[in-house]
């Protein structure tokens, strides 16, 4: 692996760790006694990122393997899931192409906040959910925020799109595993997506039920990112 690789590695490394266990918490600042110019250039540098990745559009996907509490609820409540464009369903794991982003992470004690900015984009992919009736409600064009833990994507009902950049599914970096590699390509596995309040809302709905519950378990994600 070149140096120039390894950097890339290191960086993203960086970002994606503390992007899946982003914290809530402001940093604290503390005074100073330097000198006027000292703490202007200290101003400056800390308004620039410590690490990025400024194009992730060299893929490769975020993958979900389905928790069977999820497929429990989707067989109760009569629906079927399906995948939609590009997106792929192998042996209980959707996965979805990343098709461009970037990421930048910022001193936790700068004034930059969120500190972990950027998005990871994965247009042209989603799934589905059809129930017996034949309503069909679709999840695509993904957006992960890694500085809220958040996952957006636009919802579309029977055809008609209900909303754009909604707010869907909830990160959770708590179970996260070291950072591996594969080749040149940068995988974290194990943060935990679920149901946001805003999608269970939307779905109970649209599928006039009350069984879909916020902060509802999918499943866990990997994803994988490629570094060159």
């Amino acid at each position: 692996m070149t140096k120039s690789a390894f950097g890339i590695v290191a960086s993203g490394a960086l970002i994606f760790s503390l992007a899946a266990c982003s914290s809530t918490d402001a940093g604290s600042g503390s005074s100073s006694s330097a000198a006027p110019s000292s703490s202007s250039s200290a101003s400056a540098a800390s308004t620039e990122p410590l690490a990025s990745l400024p194009d992730l559009s060299a893929g490769v996907d975020t993958q979900v393997a389905v928790d069977a509490s999820f497929v429990d609820a989707l067989g109760t409540l009569g629906l079927t899931p399906g995948v939609v464009g590009t997106a792929g369903f192998t042996d209980g794991t959707f996965s979805f192409p990343i098709t461009g982003g970037n990421v930048d992470y910022y001193d936790p004690a700068s004034d930059v906040r969120p500190y972990v900015q950027g998005e990871i984009d994965h247009d042209g992919s989603g799934l589905s959910l059809t129930a017996a009736d034949g309503t069909v409600v679709e999840l695509t064009d993904f957006r992960i925020d890694p500085g809220e833990s958040k996952l957006y994507g636009t919802v579309t009902a029977n055809g008609t799109v209900a909303a754009e950049d909604a707010y869907l599914f909830n990160l959770y970096g708590g179970t996260l595993k070291p950072l591996q590699m594969e080749g040149t390509n940068a995988v974290l596995e194990g943060t935990t997506v679920h149901i946001s309040p805003d999608a269970a809302a939307l779905l109970n709905q649209t599928f006039n039920t009350d069984a879909v519950q916020d902060e509802m378990l999918v499943g866990v994600a990997k994803i994988t990112v490629a570094t060159e």
